[in-house]
């Protein structure tokens, strides 16, 4: 149990880098009784040789020293077990199934803000706090906590926060919502903090170095094997060297069926049960509708009537403007005023209206 000091108990995911170490340093400065927690998530590998970049020995390490600047207590707490089932098995599943996952939306629902959470708040913790760039408000009729975009546009993550329930909201604090990344920076190098001039993380944390494919291939070697590309009528264009290597909208590694048609190829569709990829030309790629499944809603529990929204289909993708219309069996149909290149099942549709994150689900099909 925490030691009550009688001020609010936040507890700052702490992950080595400058936001999270920025976050915990101006909760300290606004006088919150602060403590840093670290979370080990994944210590596996491709060849036995990678530790997650993310909660590497480095990482605790520095996020250890960072606390200790900033006068707070740190812990770490091991959640790989939990973080290999909910998320690395969802991950490979869903490529096994011919999808494209966004493994950051399934984390942060039930990783960094569910089991997080769960052990936290059994400590006696009162909130837990991130370096997510993104704003939390109360709808002042309803009580409902909305998420909204940051002020700094190009640092949003909202994309991947649209599952969090109004109970993780509640209990959750983003301190660097209203500053932009260069005042981020400031700030840690105002407090000496030795994070300050970390490079941003990149890519899926638990791919080392982008491996898409090599780490897919040793989670579900089957994903290796080669199969036919066909086009859009059937006929057998060439072979792929495993469905682990695709997504649709890609062109790169369908060059070679290039010199046999009129101009470049994609991927337009995915058949893991015949292990099949199909290719054809750009306009393939465009739709204007897809259903989302598994949809979650913030500023109300259910889509009851039709509305007008501005849609994501991927996490840095422009928002479009579509209309989104309830299906009886709780999925959301989402219909564009325009048409969009490569809706991808397995990714996430998350909707907007201005600022304001109304929800999302997964892109299930398109048309």
């Amino acid at each position: 149990m925490m030691h009550s000091t009688g001020k609010e108990t936040i507890a700052v995911a702490m992950s080595g880098g400058v936001d999270s170490s920025v976050a915990a340093a101006l909760l300290v400065s606004e006088g919150f009784a602060v403590i840093g927690v670290t979370m080990k998530l994944w210590h596996s590998s491709i060849d036995g040789s990678f530790d997650n970049r993310c909660c590497s020995v480095e990482s605790v390490e520095a996020a250890r020293r960072v606390a200790r600047r900033l006068g707070i207590d740190h812990i770490v707490l091991n959640v790989s077990e939990e973080f290999h089932r909910m998320v690395v098995s969802d991950f490979v599943d869903q490529y096994s199934r011919g999808l494209t996952p966004n493994p950051c939306v399934v984390c942060n629902a039930r990783i960094k803000f569910g089991e997080l959470h769960r052990r936290l708040l059994a400590l006696g913790v009162d909130h837990v706090a991130t370096g997510h760039y993104a704003r939390i408000d109360v709808d002042g009729a309803s009580g409902r906590k909305l998420l909204f975009r940051p002020r700094d546009r190009s640092k949003d993550q909202t994309y991947v926060l649209y599952r969090l329930t109004q109970s993780q909201l509640a209990r959750t604090m983003f301190p660097l919502g209203g500053m932009t990344k260069p005042e981020v920076r400031a700030v840690a190098r105002s407090m000496q903090l030795e994070t300050a001039e970390n490079p941003e993380s990149q890519d899926v944390c638990f791919v080392p170095q982008g491996r898409y494919r090599d780490f897919l291939i040793h989670e579900r070697p089957e994903l290796g094997a080669p199969g036919p590309i066909i086009s859009p009528d059937g006929t057998i264009i060439g072979e792929h060297t495993g469905t682990a290597m695709y997504t649709v909208g890609q062109r790169r590694g369908l060059g070679q069926l290039q010199s046999k048609h009129d101009g470049p190829m994609y991927v337009i569709e995915i058949r893991p049960e015949s292990n099949t990829i199909v290719a054809g030309p750009r306009e393939y790629l465009y739709s204007t509708e897809f259903r989302a499944e598994q949809v979650n809603f913030i500023p109300f529990d259910v889509l009851e009537d039709e509305m007008e929204a501005q849609v994501q289909i991927r996490y840095k993708s422009a928002p479009a403007k579509a209309l989104l219309t309830p299906a009886a069996d709780g999925n959301v149909r989402v219909k564009f005023a325009s048409p969009q290149r490569a809706i991808t099942p397995g990714q996430s549709g998350v909707f907007y209206s201005g600022d304001m994150l109304l929800g999302g689900g997964i892109i299930a099909s398109s048309t």
